[in-house]
């Protein structure tokens, strides 16, 4: 993998999760060749109490383990979330799973067990799905690599906030980004104000050739949908 795909893993949150301690570490140590943030979890519920502090862009998961195993896991994040990219670690013998798997939208399989290679290829469907434009509504893209808004042959430059908020909202695009997430998310840095986030919304309002972020009251915004 060359050296700019590694820069844009870097700073990419991740998750690992495997019930086996011996296994985990290998794998945990692997990832932090890649990755900066790294987190880790035994099993399907710690790994969701990890999944809902942290937001991680990726989770490594396992199929079978105590307590809660990779697809109950998977669909209690599928619940809420289609954007972040899943793998699941499976093996010959979690062919009857396949099916509940796929209905998940799992984005790679990878067979046990875990090598270099394997993790190489799952990471470069990371990357590349990262690099395809998102089609926030008819003829109108945002391109996250270029920040950069196109409709219609005109071409926007956003600022990073800017392409951070739409690529949330697109994220969000089946349930609402609230407040909170927009603060964590966003203004993590300082306290986010009403005013402060009116005035950001207003002039993104502004700039985009197309209206697409719709208000719910007291509650966040959610993209607009068109007929």
């Amino acid at each position: 993998m060359d050296e700019k795909l590694l820069e844009e893993l870097k700073s990419v949150p991740i998750l690992c999760v495997e019930d086996e301690d011996g296994i985990r570490q290998i794998i945990v140590e692997t990832l932090k060749y890649y990755f900066d943030e790294v987190y880790e979890a035994r099993d399907g519920e710690e790994a969701y109490e990890i999944y809902q502090e942290y937001k991680p862009k990726i989770i490594l998961s396992d199929i079978q383990m105590k307590n809660c195993n990779g697809i109950e896991f998977v669909r209690r994040v599928r619940k809420e979330d289609t954007s972040t990219v899943i793998f699941m670690l499976t093996a010959y013998s979690n062919e009857e799973y396949l099916v509940d798997l796929i209905n998940l939208n799992i984005n790679h399989f990878i067979l046990k067990p875990l090598n270099l290679k394997k993790l190489n290829e799952a990471l470069m469907k990371y990357v590349s799905k990262s690099q395809e434009p998102i089609e926030l509504c008819e003829d109108m893209y945002l391109d996250l690599q270029k920040r950069e808004i196109s409709y219609n042959g005109e071409t926007i430059i956003l600022r990073k906030r800017e392409k951070e908020f739409l690529q949330l909202l697109y994220e969000k695009k089946d349930s609402i980004l609230t407040y909170i997430q927009i603060e964590d998310e966003l203004w993590a840095e300082r306290e986010m104000t009403s005013h402060a986030l009116k005035s950001f919304i207003k002039d993104l309002r502004h700039k985009l050739p197309v209206n697409v972020i719709k208000n719910v009251p007291q509650e966040g915004y959610t993209l607009a949908k068109f007929d």
